[in-house]
């Protein structure tokens, strides 16, 4: 019998900085990094403050990860060491393998008025594709499909597929499903998800009941302070749900359109040595990478303009 996912604890997102000065809220990277495994971060760098956000992430290295860049509004302007170069723009979705490790640089631009909106999500690589080749995968607007269903449901696909709509990113180790989703108000969207896969949705706008369940879950407030959440609450813009296993999600929207990304990847179920951008398995592994990182060895693979 197949069986609803419930909510198995709520994230408020939080503010900090990263980078040369880049104000942004983290929903995920707090806490225990085997939470929401195989994801590790999830950073929402939306301002309409240029000067939270101009200095960006200068020249800086990754190893063991990817990194999924989704904007939609302003620029952000990049380069790497495999000679990958120019801009993230809105609808446009970078998918970054780093591999046995790649040198690049972020640097945001707003639109016209100073907005930029945009999320960065962290998925680990298992062991075993560690120290695999980096690639990149820069996907415009206009490659990512979208599926519609009969209640007014929008449902951008950046992977995975829905209703025989496929997204562009596969042959991806964690076999990650990446929805941009738009519920019109009143309306409920159900999507079956693989059991044993990690779920999670973070609201960008509007709001919604998850679940609907009768129970109260833990909550992750402003400030790290934990309490029970009340049930069928709605959940409002900054909001990180993950859900616990099960079959399917199910989220009604309020009296307003609610938009979510709803994401979801395999586990890989291994130990994580973690230290700034670079994410191994054993400390040993981690202190090789920053000697590299030294004696300037950490690029394994370099492009044409790397």
């Amino acid at each position: 019998m197949a069986e609803n996912r419930r909510i198995r604890k709520v994230v408020k997102s939080r503010a900090t900085i990263e980078g040369a000065g880049v104000h942004l809220r983290r929903a995920i990277g707090f806490g225990d990094p085997q939470l929401c495994d195989p994801f590790l971060l999830f950073d929402d760098f939306r301002s309409d403050r240029p000067e939270h956000y101009l200095k960006g992430f200068p020249w800086h290295p990754h190893r063991g990860i990817e990194t999924i860049t989704y904007v939609l509004r302003g620029d952000v302007e990049h380069g790497d060491s495999l000679g990958n170069s120019g801009a993230i723009s809105a609808g446009d979705v970078q998918w970054m393998t780093a591999g046995s490790g790649i040198v690049h640089q972020e640097m945001p631009k707003g639109d016209p008025r100073g907005l930029l909106e945009g999320f960065q999500l962290w998925a680990n690589l298992p062991a075993a594709h560690k120290m695999m080749d980096p690639r990149y995968r820069g996907l415009v607007a206009s490659q990512i499909p979208e599926a519609v269903e009969a209640s007014g449901t929008r449902i951008k696909v950046i992977a995975g597929a829905v209703d025989g709509v496929t997204g562009p990113v596969r042959d991806v180790v964690i076999a990650p499903e990446y929805l941009d989703v738009t519920v019109p108000a009143g309306a409920t969207f159900t999507r079956r998800t693989p059991r044993g896969h990690t779920v999670l949705a973070y609201v960008i706008g509007g709001k919604a009941v998850f679940c609907q369940q009768s129970d109260p879950y833990s909550y992750e407030a402003e400030g790290g302070n934990y309490f029970d959440m009340e049930r069928n609450a709605l959940l409002g813009d900054g909001h990180l749900v993950l859900f616990d296993d099960g079959d399917s999600v199910a989220i009604r929207a309020g009296d307003e359109p609610v938009r979510f990304l709803l994401i979801s990847g395999k586990p890989i179920k291994e130990p994580i040595a973690w230290y700034g951008p670079i994410v191994m398995n054993t400390q040993e592994e981690l202190r090789l990478a920053y000697q590299e990182l030294q004696n300037g060895t950490f690029v394994k693979v370099r492009g044409s303009g790397g």
